[in-house]
């Protein structure tokens, strides 16, 4: 199977063309990357050809892209790669507006190719577990929900808003919002939030906390925060707690790991030993490919998540609960 990168601006693209190349049937034909430089080194790496016009990467016989460009490029790579009749593996946020969302799930279903979007804590051992346990009403009816997704903060475009479409909130909100989506089958109806910028000299919310009513009608706090320290020992963390009727489930994502005492890079680190959940997400989006299914993380997926974090910014400026109207 021959794949095609757009982009390595996201940190997380590094990731996904390693697990693709773990796969023995599957080549990295090709790269492309507005940055030259750092589009030439990638090819390098990964021993391919680094091309700089995308139209032209877009014209060889790929099967499939992987788009880890700007968010705010993610409409107009996504969109090209459909018309060019190419399956893809996009990274979260799907887009930075709503109506782009929309438009690159349409084109996809009329260009008849897969759109996936990238959530890989999905695919962590221990976020599984805990959906086989809800689902199998092990606590009772979940009645409220407490997530946390802290990081150190990227800098970067990551902090131009124009790029990224946002702080902490945009990247970080929607990670927590697919797992509960995912395990709870449920949608967000209510959302107050209040954003802030407490922790860098940065044009973008780096801290906040966002509190949503789901149609069921259990109650969620999400915080999203940058407030993770450069001596963090890991970029940071996904923490979980279900409140139910008969219990209460907490999860740590990452709480499988050794530690790591680096003296020749004077740090501590947490070196996880648990399943990669990026070899996951290569592995299912691989799969989808091979089979021409329907993915298992959907275009819709990224825009019910996309849609909470919309509204977690206008009730920040209007100080008051939004509703989330489909």
């Amino acid at each position: 199977m021959k794949i095609g990168m757009i982009s390595f601006a996201h940190m997380h693209a590094f990731s996904y063309a390693k697990h693709l190349l773990a796969d023995p049937e599957v080549e990295i034909t090709a790269i492309w990357d507005e940055d030259h430089e750092r589009g030439s080194k990638m090819a390098n790496l990964f021993n391919c050809q680094y091309i700089d016009d995308l139209e032209q990467l877009l014209e060889l016989e790929l099967q499939a892209v992987v788009v880890c460009s700007e968010n705010k490029k993610h409409k107009e790579h996504v969109v090209a790669a459909a018309r060019a009749g190419k399956h893809i593996l996009c990274e979260k946020p799907i887009a930075t507006e709503v109506e782009d969302a929309k438009e690159m799930i349409q084109a996809c279903e009329e260009a008849g190719v897969i759109l996936q979007v990238a959530y890989p804590v999905r695919f962590a051992p221990a976020i599984q577990r805990v959906r086989e346990l809800i689902r199998s009403g092990a606590i009772g009816e979940v009645v409220a929900i407490n997530g946390t997704n802290h990081g150190q903060m990227p800098g970067g475009w990551f902090i131009e808003k124009e790029l990224s479409g946002g702080g902490a909130a945009t990247d970080h909100i929607v990670h927590v919002m697919d797992l509960i989506r995912w395990i709870l089958h449920d949608e967000v109806k209510n959302v107050y939030a209040e954003l802030d910028t407490k922790f860098y000299s940065i044009d973008v919310e780096d801290c906040g906390i966002v509190t949503l009513e789901l149609e069921s009608g259990i109650i969620v706090t999400i915080d999203p925060s940058w407030s993770r320290p450069k001596t963090f020992p890991t970029w940071g963390d996904v923490l979980l707690e279900f409140v139910g009727t008969k219990g209460t489930l907490s999860v740590d994502a990452f709480k499988q790991h050794s530690v790591y005492y680096n003296d020749t890079e004077k740090k501590i680190q947490h070196l996880s030993w648990a399943d990669d959940m990026d070899q996951g997400l290569i592995a299912d989006f691989l799969q989808c490919v091979r089979q021409k299914g329907k993915p298992s993380i959907t275009g819709e997926d990224g825009l019910r998540t996309l849609e909470v974090v919309k509204a977690a910014y206008e009730s920040d400026r209007l100080k008051k609960v939004v509703s989330i109207n489909k």
